[in-house]
C-alpha cells in the first residue's frame, strides 16, 4: 500500500481550515455573548451599590443637620435620624436583596443559554465532523476500508459468548439469510472474501450471506440477521453522539 503524501497534506490542511473556521465563527461568538452577559450583570450590580452609597449619604446630611440644631429639638432631630436610619436600612436590605435577586436569575439565564449554545455548538461540529470525516474517508481505498470494517466485525463477533453466537446461527437455520449492508456496495471478490470470513466467525459453514448497500449508514457495516441487527455503523455512532449531546444539555 502506498500513501499520496499531496492528498494527505491536502486533507491535512482542509482540517486545519475547518478547526479555524469553528473558532472564529462559532466559539468566539458564544464567548463574547457571555462576556456582554457579566457585564450587564456587572453594571446592574454597580446601580446597585450606588443607590445604596446615596442612601449612607441622605443618613450623612441628617446626621450633619441635626448637629447643628438647636438643643431643644435634638429630640426631634434625633427621632428624625432613627426613622431615616429605619429607612436607609431598609432601602440597603431591599436593594441587596434586588441586586441578589436580579443577580442570580441572570446567572441562571446565562447558564441556559450557555448551555444551550455550547450544544447547538457541538450539534454543528459533530455534523461538519462527519462530513468531513465522510469526504477524507472517499479518498481511501475501498479494499482498506472494508477490512477495517470486517476486522471490527470478526472481533466483536469473536467477544460474543458462545451462547449468544450459537443463538445467532440459529437464525440462519432453514435457508435464512444474513443480509450484510454497507455503505457502499462492496467489489465482488471483497464481498466473497467477507462471506467466507463470517461464516468462520460464525461456524457456519453453509450460512447463506446476502448483501446490500445503504448510504445513509455514511460508513461501516450492520449484519441484519432475521431477528437481530449488529450495527458497526458511522451513522450508529453518530446517533449515539447526538443523543447524548442532547442529554448533556439538558442537564446543565
Amino acid at each position: 500500500m502506498q500513501l499520496d503524501w499531496w492528498t494527505l497534506g491536502l486533507q491535512i490542511v482542509n482540517f486545519a481550515v475547518l478547526v479555524w473556521l469553528l473558532h472564529r465563527f462559532l466559539y468566539k461568538p458564544v464567548l463574547d455573548m457571555v462576556d456582554a452577559r457579566k457585564a450587564e450583570v456587572q453594571r446592574q450590580y454597580d446601580d446597585a451599590d450606588a443607590a445604596l452609597d446615596k442612601a449612607k449619604a441622605q443618613l450623612a446630611a441628617v446626621e450633619a443637620a441635626r448637629t447643628g440644631m438647636a438643643a431643644e429639638r435634638e429630640a426631634a432631630v434625633k427621632a428624625a435620624v432613627a426613622e431615616a436610619q429605619r429607612a436607609a436600612e431598609a432601602l440597603r436590605r431591599q436593594a441587596q436583596r434586588d441586586a441578589q435577586a436580579l443577580l442570580e436569575g441572570t446567572r441562571k439565564t446565562l447558564a441556559g443559554e450557555r448551555a444551550q449554545a455550547l450544544a447547538e455548538a457541538r450539534t454543528v461540529a459533530l455534523d461538519l465532523g462527519a462530513d468531513f470525516a465522510q469526504r477524507l474517508l472517499a479518498g481511501v481505498p475501498m479494499e482498506l476500508r472494508a477490512e477495517a470494517w470486517i476486522e471490527r466485525i470478526e472481533q466483536h463477533v469473536a467477544a460474543l459468548p458462545e451462547r449468544e453466537r450459537d443463538a445467532l446461527r440459529r437464525q440462519l437455520a432453514d435457508g435464512a439469510a444474513l443480509t450484510v449492508v454497507t455503505a457502499s456496495p462492496l467489489p465482488p471478490a471483497t464481498a466473497e472474501a467477507w462471506r467466507n470470513r463470517l461464516r468462520r466467525g460464525l461456524g457456519d459453514d453453509g450460512a447463506d450471506i446476502l448483501f446490500a448497500a445503504d448510504a445513509t449508514l455514511i460508513a461501516g457495516a450492520e449484519l441484519h440477521f432475521p431477528t437481530a441487527v449488529l450495527r458497526f455503523s458511522w451513522q450508529d455512532t453518530l446517533a449515539t453522539l447526538r443523543v447524548e449531546v442532547g442529554g448533556h444539555a439538558d442537564t446543565r
